[in-house]
């Protein structure tokens, strides 16, 4: 699993992508996100009748040609039909950064339009693969009541290990791993800045623990930085980060031209004709 089927068809990330060769690889947690992270979920949002709003910030100067217009900070907000979901697309607008890796998509969700607030949130950095991230969205989409939980934390796990990831012998009921040990899914407390409607998370003292969420996470090789991260806020429904961690988990080949230059080399690939 670790030796790529066909070496003489490199994958050079400089070159571009109409020049570049299309390959069929996995396992799909190490496969990245293809430079289309963007692009693969705004189409599948905007199937589902998604509304996009582009926010752009810059600076205007008087008679000054748009061209040469200043843009310091834009982002992209896609908004559910009902107004009770919504995905942010922050990776231009100068984004947090979850083990170390810039947030890249920040999907959130709400009880009712009463409140502007979100009920949970769920965050992904580049190189997470895109098929994870579209059928989290997809889930999502088809949710009547978003922020009601629907199955408990088992289910996660249980999606997970019907691929062949193993359950953490110290953990059982709150973690796993892919067999080569890259990647990592794990129930515990969520990072700083990860919101949540969770009361605990506005009460917890320095020294407890606040609530458990979903993390999960790529290392290439022990101690090296973290090829991605996702991280689910405590208030995410379980199932639906089980459709995520079954798809992040899958065996099924996906398309790729651009591999992670950390991962290229521990791939299968076989040429798409």
């Amino acid at each position: 699993m670790e030796a790529p089927l066909y070496p003489d068809f490199p994958l050079d990330p400089s070159t571009p992508r109409d020049g570049q060769p299309a390959f069929w690889v996995g396992p799909r947690h190490m496969a990245g996100d293809d430079g289309r992270l963007y692009d693969a979920n705004a189409d599948t949002l905007s199937g589902l009748g998604w509304t996009s709003l582009t926010i752009v910030r810059g600076r205007h100067e008087p008679d000054e040609a748009p061209e040469d217009r200043q843009v310091l900070r834009s982002t992209v907000l896609h908004i559910s039909p009902d107004a009770l979901r919504w995905a942010q697309w922050s990776l231009a607008d100068e984004p947090f950064h979850l083990g170390e890796l810039p947030i890249a998509w920040q999907i959130s969700a709400r009880a009712d339009t009463s409140s502007p607030l979100a009920q949970w949130s769920a965050y992904f950095t580049t190189d997470v693969p895109g098929e994870a991230v579209t059928d989290f969205l997809v889930a999502l989409d088809a949710r009547d009541q978003p922020a009601v939980p629907l199955a408990g934390p088992e289910l996660v796990l249980d999606a997970v290990a019907a691929h062949g990831w193993l359950r953490d012998s110290d953990q059982p009921q709150a973690a796993a791993t892919d067999p080569t040990f890259t990647s990592h899914i794990s129930l515990g407390e969520v990072p700083p800045l990860i919101q949540d409607a969770d009361p605990l998370a506005l009460t917890t003292e320095a020294d407890e623990a606040g609530p458990a969420g979903w993390q999960a996470w790529a290392e290439p090789a022990l101690g090296a930085p973290c090829l991605w991260a996702a991280s689910f806020g405590a208030s995410v429904p379980h199932d639906l980060v089980a459709v995520f961690a079954a798809s992040l988990s899958s065996t099924a080949p996906v398309l790729r031209r651009v591999l992670p230059e950390a991962t290229q080399e521990r791939l299968l690939r076989v040429p798409a004709i």
